[in-house]
């Protein structure tokens, strides 16, 4: 894996970790973010390593896997993690002995304006 990739991927789970931090209050104004919010919690089996898709036992997220793209990375190119994606969509951060380190919470969707007639 090149260089660039790397930090691009150093990037993201910064940004994830630091979304994560910011979110850990529980703010009614967005839910979305909260880790009070059902996609978001660690009670929820789709974020659990307890999870076959989530745990360091799946090859898919092993770090004898080199074929692996969805590892985290230190800044000396270690590896530190990975990620996977629940289905409500939500980016959960291992580290590479299944502990869940962070999250990103699901994309929100927005419904558009329709103007009145």
């Amino acid at each position: 894996m090149s260089t660039f990739w790397k930090w691009i991927i150093v990037g993201t789970v910064l940004g994830a970790i630091g979304g994560y931090i910011g979110s850990t209050k529980a703010d009614p104004i967005n839910f979305n973010n909260s880790p009070l919010n059902w996609a978001n919690s660690p009670l929820n089996f789709n974020n659990s390593p307890l999870n076959f898709n989530n745990s360091p036992l799946n090859w898919a997220n092993s770090p004898l896997n080199v074929n692996a793209t969805n590892g985290v990375y230190d800044t000396n190119g270690n590896r530190v993690g990975y990620t996977t994606v629940s289905p409500q969509g939500t980016v959960n951060i291992f580290g590479n002995d299944g502990n869940r380190t962070g999250y990103a919470p699901p994309p929100t969707v927005s419904v558009p304006l329709v103007p009145l007639r």
